[in-house]
């Protein structure tokens, strides 16, 4: 099992090498690029919804494409070039080809004093307008002089493009696991998220489960309103859902919960984090971060919690480049598998069952119970079924009886199954 983690943390690490140096945003090729390496891990089907159409209070925006963007000295060196690294450009900046002084050039140059050897990341998304992001060391040390600048781009009549997959269970019930894909070279916000997902979509498609699960990779805001806004007659369908970001770096867990705090994710995932011994913390919704915002709006308040292990905006490297393949690793990206796996196992597992002999203890001598127990290797089974044949009355599920036995929700779940093969439960 080690090793298979092992193996597995190596793969999706090294997929994020292979889509990071992609200049993605929320339109665009890059994009279309990203969805379809995606796809070769788990067959998405891609939507494309026109430029200027209409998707709840907001308008898909133009498409923007960038072939080469750079900045000049006096000798023709190219001082600035996003062929060096796609953060360089302001993503969605307008073309320009002209010359001018460094003092014309500074209000269109953005970098980070306080990381001086950092390139920020920076857009343009809904404003005509055009920059380059580049190290404050580099910015204090241009000459002054004449620069040549180009960036060679289009901001033309398009598509926003997204991604999703369905893997339908025996329920239409569903559970939404939502990735943003808009960012350019930001291994761990976005990569890390959306790499994960599609490699739990791997694992779990050919997978008999009873929830649908559905796997949305979708550029941040827009993307999401898209899809809400085209998927509006059966959200009743999401009954769990996450939103996954920042899940290969070393900081502890956070997971988000939902409005109302109490949903069914809220709950699953606080108890697998219990349980799984990792470093965690559990916060409240406020209304910023990542897409569990679109999905928790009031006309819709689908139950969408959000898991990352860095916060938004809450580590140095955020939004720069000190956001690099360095800064994730493969063993962080398979703990973060391992725990969205688990919470998956659990939600599918969560039932209600009904004592079909509740008047008293049942004998378990006399149905083999015992002689069970003595063959297994699962720790606290035998007060686990003890548990579950107390508060199983039809009203009471599974994660009910883990939450209050404080104990592994696999184990109850292995009980409760244990229990109706001999004939004491049945789902109710």
């Amino acid at each position: 099992m080690a090793e298979a983690m092992e193996r597995l943390g190596a793969e999706m690490h090294a997929l994020i090498a292979r889509l990071y140096p992609i200049c993605r945003s929320i339109t665009g090729d890059g994009l279309r690029q990203t969805l379809g390496i995606l796809g070769e891990i788990a067959p998405l089907q891609t939507v494309e919804i026109p430029s200027g159409t209409q998707v709840l209070d907001w308008t898909v925006p133009l498409e923007w494409n960038a072939r080469e963007a750079w900045v000049a000295d006096s000798r023709g060196v190219r001082v600035i070039d996003f062929r060096r690294s796609s953060l360089h450009l302001v993503s969605y900046s307008v073309p320009v080809r002209a010359r001018m002084t460094l003092e014309k050039l500074r209000p269109h140059l953005h970098a980070l004093p306080d990381r001086p050897d950092w390139i920020p990341y920076r857009t343009s998304y809904y404003e005509e307008a055009w920059g380059f992001c580049l190290p404050q060391r580099q910015l204090d040390a241009l000459p002054d002089g004449e620069y040549e600048v180009c960036i060679d781009s289009t901001l033309a009549p398009g598509h926003l493009t997204y991604g999703e997959l369905l893997l339908p269970g025996e329920s239409k019930d569903e559970v939404l696991l939502s990735a943003h894909v808009c960012h350019p070279s930001l291994a761990n916000d976005n990569l890390s998220g959306a790499v994960v997902s599609a490699f739990l979509a791997r694992q779990l498609a050919g997978v008999r489960r009873r929830l649908s699960l559905r796997f949305l990779f979708a550029p941040g805001t827009i993307g999401a309103i898209a899809w809400l806004a085209r998927n509006r007659e059966g959200l009743w369908r999401i009954r769990h859902g996450l939103t996954l970001n920042c899940l290969g770096d070393s900081s502890p867990f956070t997971y988000k919960r939902t409005v109302s705090g109490a949903a069914e994710i809220d709950r699953a995932t606080a108890h697998v984090l219990a349980q799984s011994g990792y470093a965690h913390q559990l916060i409240d919704f406020f209304p910023y971060g990542y897409d569990e915002r679109q999905y928790n709006a009031p006309g819709f308040r689908l139950p969408v919690g959000s898991l990352m292990r860095g916060r938004h905006g809450q580590f140095p490297e955020y939004h720069t480049s000190g956001d690099d393949l360095s800064f994730v690793s493969a063993d962080r990206l398979a703990e973060s598998f391992r725990v969205l796996a688990s919470v998956l196992e659990l939600l599918d597992g969560n039932l209600r069952y009904r004592n079909l002999a509740p008047y008293g203890e049942p004998q378990l001598g006399r149905r083999g119970l015992y002689r069970a127990l003595g063959g297994s290797a699962i720790p606290d089974l035998q007060m686990a079924m003890l548990w579950v044949l107390n508060l199983s009355d039809g009203t009471q599920s599974l994660l009910d009886i883990a939450q209050r036995s404080r104990l592994d929700f696999a184990v109850v779940r292995a009980a409760a199954e244990l229990l109706a093969r001999h004939g004491l439960l049945e789902p109710g």
